[in-house]
């Protein structure tokens, strides 16, 4: 629970009457940043009071002389939330990937160790031979606790928040290649260098999906981080148009940038012949501003020819983000779908776009929290089938997660 004493220096801060500036443009944006968080973030049990009081301290806000300065100390204000989902809308050329997106490396920390927990097909990391399982050890030749404690002057004392900055740190700055050290199971160390995913991004086709009939009847639809994309549903229309009675696996694997909820109720809802519930909403800010909670279910309704007789896997990883991690919960819920793969993003609610009133900048802020209609958080909500990767690595000669996929399918068809 946050403290009376940091809730009322925000507020002054708020209210311009802790600082005057002959030139607060930047400040007052600062303040209104950490205003934000306050009024409108979904999950204030994620706010760490002993981390975040320090960029409301005068000096700290005073410090703030440009807008470089400014979004430099916005970034770090975000990191503290350990919330991939809480992001700026703008960057700099120094500024981090956007996880998942702009990462090809899952990070974990477990048992005083940074595991890579899975790698991300048809990456750089996957090209360079990185496999899941290795440690890393050294980020440019620093040792790695070293530099997650300089993220932001850290610190990150969690498992969970050591594996945040540990995904962000390997996504790395935006305007150079990275240089990991990683060891093996028997000890051996190996120095890789790789470009940044905005070098040299994932190959895609030009379509949003694709379809692939598989020899015994099943069509696997592949969505290419399409969800937020205006030509999606028609798309999706033209591929189902091979769907048999045999089954379909909608493949949600890579699509880390999420998307929308219309483009989602467009596929979902042909495999629905009646309307059902979809995911549940809780827009916490008016709980907190009127003592009077609000939360209600979305719905999908059938659209076209239903193919709700056809049995239906989702395949999904650690690139499944928001949007598509609501989407396989819809599945499961409304379509009665196996969920096989690997767990996905985690990503933390639904996000509002605010804008900071000097530099006309947007702040991307979770303000909604997002359930399965049977209120399992949806960063909790986790695969029937579970796997510790659902990617496709160099090497192999075919794709275990798609092979369990369509294995559900035949096991216990609908």
């Amino acid at each position: 629970m946050r403290s009376l004493t940091l809730a009322g220096a925000l507020l002054a801060l708020l209210s311009g009457s802790a600082l005057a500036h002959d030139d607060t443009g930047p400040q007052d944006d600062a303040r209104a940043l950490l205003g934000l968080i306050w009024q409108y973030y979904a999950y204030p049990e994620r706010v760490d009071e002993s981390r975040l009081a320090p960029f409301a301290a005068p000096a700290r806000l005073d410090a703030i002389t440009s807008e470089y300065g400014l979004l430099q100390y916005a970034e770090c204000v975000l990191h503290t939330l350990e919330d991939h989902h809480a992001i700026m809308g703008v960057s700099s050329a120094v500024s981090f990937g956007l996880v998942p997106s702009y990462t090809d490396l899952w990070m974990v920390h477990e048992e005083g160790h940074y595991r890579i927990a899975d790698v991300r097909s048809g990456s750089p990391a996957a090209h360079a031979g990185i496999e899941p399982g290795l440690q890393l050890v050294a980020l440019g030749g620093e040792a790695v606790e070293e530099a997650v404690s300089h993220l932001c002057g850290g610190p990150f004392t969690t498992d969970e928040g050591r594996g945040f900055a540990a995904r962000v740190l390997v996504a790395g700055p935006r305007d150079r290649s990275r240089m990991l050290t990683v060891r093996g199971d028997e000890g051996q160390t190996r120095e890789v260098e790789l470009p940044n995913l905005y070098e040299q991004g994932i190959s895609r086709p030009d379509s949003p999906v694709s379809a692939l009939l598989l020899e015994d009847g099943v069509l696997v639809l592949r969505v290419h981080d399409s969800l937020s994309e205006d030509g999606f549903v028609a798309a999706v229309d033209a591929a189902l148009e091979q769907a048999g009675p045999v089954g379909v696996v909608i493949d949600l694997r890579d699509t880390p940038s999420g998307g929308n909820t219309v483009n989602a109720r467009g596929l979902l809802g042909r495999f629905v012949d009646q309307t059902r519930p979809y995911q549940r909403h809780h827009l916490t800010v008016e709980g907190r501003s009127t003592g009077v909670e609000r939360q209600w279910i979305e719905e999908v309704l059938p659209r076209g020819d239903t193919l709700a007789h056809v049995p239906v896997a989702v395949l999904v990883g650690r690139w499944t983000g928001s949007m598509g991690e609501g989407l396989a919960m819809g599945f499961h819920h409304a379509a009665g779908a196996k969920i096989v793969g690997a767990p996905m993003a985690g990503l933390l609610g639904a996000v509002y776009d605010f804008t900071l009133s000097h530099t006309g900048w947007t702040v991307k802020l979770p303000a909604e929290r997002m359930s399965h209609v049977d209120g399992t958080p949806r960063e909790a909500f986790r695969p029937s089938t579970l796997l510790e990767s659902a990617e496709i690595l160099p090497g192999m000669d075919s794709d275990p997660a798609l092979e369990a996929a369509v294995q559900s399918l035949r096991a216990e068809p609908r």
